[in-house]
């Protein structure tokens, strides 16, 4: 590693909004390489215990991770307890598990050659699949196997106590667990060479408020020393290295703004988001855990736009019982105080697969496209009548609306309308408190086959919600987490831009709410083009709310249907980009 003076300005992309400015240091956690020798065929038992205890301390060790990740910001804490999920799933019973055991036995090698072998398998046939969303799923297959070769080589994990107060951390990768348990009052801020804008890394960056620059040219690992000054922009996506004294006090200065925009935005919390000529935009949010409800509130949110119930059924051994959804559910309905809560039904399966589903469903070698969400709950409908009559008893203390996941054709919707309906009554001849009417049942357009048969989905829906980050990721083929492909995972195809059109048009003819729930809506620069396609209600993470309001404010609806009849005219995604960033009010 060579120690140059001379400032280096890498290229990235910038995934946590915010700068840092630290010393940098570089931290190699490298994959151990597993040694492979020839066991004779009486030490094959010998070796099955060994290989055992090793699963047992790793299910020991994502357990301490899940412990130590209680403390976390809601929304970190959410995507880092359904990893660990996985991670934990993958520990017990899976193929990986079941095949490294196997190859021990037959062809009488070492646990860790086994458990390489098995990963290489499995990576192999991910790799061979068409869609690069599901190949790239190997990396949880990789991540375990690499967990379980380091325990059985007694390899440890590098501790990251080396870095001082107020260093940078760059590093070749960061595992989201790595990067949700970084403490951002002693870590200035991230840069890593591997990783995409939406992964699990930089939505753990953004949840616990550490700039971050990932997806960087791996000459970083050759021009920097330890303790060397160093930028990371999480804004413009630059890691800066020995800045110079000019550029120092230029980020000095940005971060000065920086300080100051964020004073202004919290005056717009109580303001309306009402354009420039009278139209009046809701603007409601995410919400990952009922711990949130405080910063929510602060937030001038207009309500819940997304609740996701799965957390109540992760990390745990037997299904939620409908008294504990129901308690979890009305503490939130109560703190909203009369503001409506969209409650999504649970979106589990495929990668997110719960422990106590392990029994029920077969491994799947396509999981994204597989039995999950509402797949899953019409094929086991207690699941699903559990949660419409939690949701239903709660919604006598305030407005709720039910919001059904990964829907492809009309009749998942009449099906789900018809344990809703039966559930009601069920409810009403138990006595049990209840409003006049049935909530509203909503739609999530969130893949290219909902989208296409939008029309007929709005004949069944009471309001629509646009999932712009599956709908994406469905129609390009690409993995939103996978820095090999991040930059072909583009908002602005046009194939995607005609969909969004499609599934919104429907739902006005239809008479119905349309919403946009993704990361689309969070994001500023897309702000004119949604109000112009006609979106009338945004859902979008507390933090970013006061932002988009600001954009809001600012835009006459007027300029924003032109801007995106503009924007749909066009058939180069390079030229739309560059149409998109350049709009001005």
């Amino acid at each position: 590693m060579r120690n140059s003076a001379e400032e280096t300005v890498l290229t990235g992309l910038g995934v946590s909004h915010g700068i840092a400015m630290g010393p940098a240091y570089l931290v190699q956690i490298e994959h151990p390489q597993a040694p492979e020798y020839i066991l004779p065929p009486e030490q094959a038992g010998v070796e099955i215990a060994r290989f055992d205890q090793a699963v047992a301390q790793a299910r020991q060790e994502i357990s301490d991770l899940k412990n130590k990740s209680a403390d976390l910001p809601a929304e970190a804490a959410e995507e880092i307890m359904l990893l660990l999920g996985a991670h934990l799933a993958m520990l017990t019973g899976s193929r990986l598990i079941r095949g490294a055991r196997q190859k021990i036995l037959q062809e009488n090698i070492n646990a860790e050659s086994a458990i390489a072998r098995e990963v290489a398998t499995i990576a192999e046939q991910f790799s061979q699949l068409k869609d690069p969303y599901i190949a790239a799923k190997s990396e949880d297959v990789r991540n375990v196997g690499y967990r379980l070769i380091r325990i059985l080589m007694n390899v440890p994990y590098l501790s990251l106590n080396d870095v001082p107060p107020g260093g940078i951390v760059l590093a070749l990768e960061i595992s989201p667990a790595e990067t949700a348990l970084l403490d951002p009052r002693r870590f200035a801020g991230i840069a890593t060479v591997h990783g995409g804008v939406t992964g699990h890394t930089a939505v753990m960056a953004r949840s616990i408020g550490l700039p971050a620059v990932l997806g960087l040219n791996p000459i970083l690992l050759e021009s920097m020393h330890h303790g060397a000054p160093a930028i990371v922009d999480g804004i413009g996506g630059k890691l800066v290295l020995n800045p110079s004294q000019a550029t120092q006090r230029l980020y000095e200065q940005k971060l000065k703004d920086l300080r100051q925009d964020k004073t202004a935005l919290n005056k717009l919390t109580q303001m309306p988001a009402v354009t420039t000529d009278g139209t009046e935009i809701i603007l409601r949010a995410n919400l990952e855990m009922p711990r949130e409800l405080e910063n929510l509130q602060a937030s001038g949110a207009d309500g819940i736009g997304l609740f996701r119930t799965e957390f109540m059924f992760m990390n745990r051994d037997t299904v939620p019982s409908e008294d504990e959804q129901f308690e979890t559910i009305v503490e939130v309905v109560r703190a909203m105080k009369g503001a409506p809560v969209t409650f999504r039904t649970l979106d589990i399966g495929g990668d997110k697969l719960a422990r106590f589903l392990g029994a029920h469903l077969s491994a799947a070698d396509n999981p994204a496209l597989g039995l999950r969400a509402i797949r899953l709950s019409l094929k086991e409908p207690h699941l699903l009548e559990s949660q419409f009559r939690a949701i239903l008893r709660a919604s006598y203390f305030g407005p709720v609306r039910i919001l059904l996941p990964m829907v492809t054709v009309a009749t998942e919707v009449e099906q789900a309308r018809r344990i809703l309906t039966k559930c009601y009554t069920e409810l009403k001849k138990e006595k049990i408190p209840l409003p006049d009417t049935l909530p509203p049942l909503g739609t999530m357009i969130e893949i290219p086959a909902a989208a296409l048969s939008a029309d007929s989905l709005a004949a069944v829906s009471d309001f629509f919600a646009l999932g712009t980050n599956d709908l994406i990721q469905y129609t390009v083929a690409i993995d939103r987490g996978n820095d090999q492909v991040a930059s072909l995972f583009n908002p602005l195809n046009p194939a995607v831009l005609r969909l969004m059109e499609f599934s919104i048009q429907a739902g006005l003819r239809a008479g119905i709410p349309v919403s946009i729930c993704g990361e689309m809506a969070a994001d500023p620069k897309y702000t004119a083009l949604l109000l112009g396609l006609g979106i009338r209600e945004m859902s979008l993470g507390f933090a970013s709310l006061p932002r988009i309001k600001q954009r809001i404010r600012s835009l006459a609806i007027t300029r924003a249907d032109e801007h995106a009849r503009y924007v749909l005219d066009q058939y180069d995604p390079e030229r739309i980009i560059q149409i998109v960033n350049g709009f001005r009010v």
